[in-house]
């Protein structure tokens, strides 16, 4: 046999051992269990988002505007709050982006009223949109019955009052910001 081959085989053997191979896979799983880790510690900063440029518009709107999302920052309520993804659904996510096989823009995602409720106290929200001058109405406790919170309510685009479609209310006017004025 060729003496190169030789000291191949027994370079192979040396280093090819069981022991060898167990503790290359056991580093390989560390070093994937810290990636991951770090890339889940990573993703809970907003900012993280944006490394996909579709998702601009929306950090955007988190950080800097006058729209609920931003309202949202300022009381220090995270994307990861409302936006719950599991390590699947996000490597899904970035898969999607990488491939270009994902929607631009973005659908608007409507969350269920018991998403707002983890935080919100209804009854608290009804009692502080009570408006005696416009004969107690109260856009939380309307003829309209039980409406989802996404009805008005918009994260990364404005809000827009459903009563201002028919009533001319005085505290239309009076909206927050982060909602369509009345003209």
């Amino acid at each position: 046999m060729d003496e190169n081959k030789v000291q191949r085989k027994r370079l192979r053997e040396r280093f090819l051992t069981k022991k060898a191979i167990l503790i290359i896979l056991i580093a390989l799983v560390l070093i994937g269990v810290g990636g991951t880790a770090a890339v889940v510690k990573a993703s809970a900063n907003p900012q993280f988002c944006t490394l996909c440029h579709n998702m601009q518009p929306m950090y955007d709107s988190y950080h800097d505007s006058n729209l609920l999302a931003n309202s949202h920052a300022k009381a220090e309520v995270k994307c990861h709050d409302c936006h719950e993804s599991s390590l699947s659904i996000q490597t899904e996510e970035g898969i999607k982006y990488i491939t270009g096989n994902y929607e631009s823009p973005m659908k608007t995602r409507e969350f269920p009223k018991e998403m707002c409720l983890k935080c919100h106290n209804y009854n608290d929200v009804k009692a502080k949109t009570v408006f005696p001058e416009d004969n107690g109405s109260n856009p939380h406790d309307s003829h309209n019955g039980d409406l989802e919170c996404y009805t008005c309510h918009k994260m990364h685009e404005p809000s827009k009052a459903l009563c201002m479609d028919c009533h001319q209310f005085s505290w239309l006017n009076k909206l927050p910001a982060y909602f369509e004025q009345k003209k």
